[in-house]
This record gives structure tokens, C-alpha cells and sequence, in this order.
């Protein structure tokens, strides 16, 4: 069983004057798929990288917890796999050498049996050993799924996750949704319907922008 749990009490953010989002609150733990949904530009990828620890809120606290026990922002990377358009990969590397790479700065075991699963999962097998500045915008977002999944995240952060993806690739993402969310927490932060269809609890960001007083 999955003992994590992942806590937003009293969420505000702003840049400058403009409020992004105020008074969020939600929990989840063990497993399941939470769904942020809102228009472009309406702090979708804010809240996501808050989560994940990449950005901080302008008031509140987001915790996370495995065992009753809180994690410390240092630790965090070895639970969480993070999907995202705006992540960078090495392009001069093979698609192989990036993952045994980020094992390497992960400090993790580079699990070969797994990662040719994924690999296979994801329909880039057979390109694993070409340099990644080959690859198309739509395989490279194949591969930032292989990099979140490689070392089994108890929680699965998605911003946006079929973006550049074709009918196919959005089918893999799919069944890992589906079949992550049954035994881990997973978070879809997108404005596309058929991304949140698995989604048991959504946050609409349009509910949490009253205005600053």
C-alpha cells in the first residue's frame, strides 16, 4: 500500500498584484488522480511546480508525507516523477544515456529490465540509442514519462501530458494514468477533457481567484 499523502492548506499566490490563485486547499493520500483543469495562463503549471517543490506559494503550505512523517523539500525528488512540457533533456545524449544520467544525479538504481519495458510502452525502443536531438517534439515527450517513471514515483506529476502527443502516444499516457492511479497518487494539471477523464477529484482554478483585497 501506498502510505503517501499530499496536503495543500491555505494555498495564495501572486505576482505582484495579480492574484493567480487564493484560499486553495485540498488533500489526498494513498492513491488516486486529482485534476486541475483552467484556461491558459490560469496557474496550472504555477500550482504544479509549487507542489513539486520547484516554486513557493506566496502564503500557505503544501505537505508531503510518507508514514505519517513529513518530507523535507531535499528529499522530495526521490517520490515525485514530473511530466512537463518545459522540462529540458539533453539532446546530445542518446535517449539511454539521458535516463542512466538522471539515475546517476537521482542517485537511484538505473533498473535496465524497467526502463526497456518503459521504453517498449512508449514505442522508442528501437530509438533508444539515437541522440535526442533526432527525436520529434512528440517522442521527446515520450521519453520526460520514461525519465518520471524510471524510478517509481509514489507521486506522478503531469502539466499538461499529451501535449505533442499523436492518437498512439496519448493511449500509452492513458493506461499509465489509469494504472498509477490505483496504487499512487497522480496529479493532471490540463485543460483538455479527455486528460482529466480518469480524474476522481478536479480543481478548477476559476474557483480560487477572488479578488485581492
Amino acid at each position: 500500500m501506498n502510505n503517501y499523502s499530499l496536503e495543500a492548506i491555505e494555498l495564495n499566490k501572486t505576482f505582484g498584484r495579480r492574484l493567480i490563485f487564493k484560499n486553495l486547499n485540498f488533500k489526498i493520500q494513498n492513491e488516486g488522480i486529482l485534476g486541475i483543469s483552467g484556461a491558459n495562463g490560469s496557474g496550472k503549471s504555477t500550482l504544479v511546480k509549487i507542489i513539486a517543490g520547484i516554486n513557493s506559494p506566496t502564503e500557505g503550505k503544501i505537505i508531503h508525507q510518507e508514514n505519517g512523517k513529513e518530507i523535507i523539500a531535499e528529499k522530495l525528488h526521490n517520490y515525485i516523477g514530473f511530466v512537463s512540457p518545459y522540462l529540458v533533456l539533453y539532446e546530445e545524449f542518446t535517449a539511454w544515456e539521458n535516463l542512466n544520467y538522471f539515475a546517476q544525479i537521482r542517485r537511484v538504481k538505473f533498473n535496465k529490465e524497467k526502463i526497456e519495458n518503459l521504453l517498449s510502452e512508449f514505442l522508442i525502443y528501437n530509438r533508444k540509442d539515437d541522440l535526442v536531438k533526432t527525436y520529434s517534439s512528440g517522442m521527446k515527450q515520450r521519453l520526460k514519462f520514461i525519465f518520471a517513471l524510471m524510478h517509481s514515483p509514489k507521486l506522478l506529476i503531469l502539466d499538461e501530458p499529451t501535449s505533442n502527443l499523436d492518437e498512439e502516444g496519448k493511449q500509452s499516457v492513458y493506461n499509465i494514468i489509469e494504472n498509477e492511479g490505483k496504487t499512487n497518487i497522480v496529479i493532471i494539471a490540463s485543460n483538455e477533457k479527455s486528460d482529466l477523464q480518469f480524474c476522481s477529484q478536479i480543481l478548477k482554478l476559476e474557483d480560487f481567484k477572488n479578488s485581492l483585497k
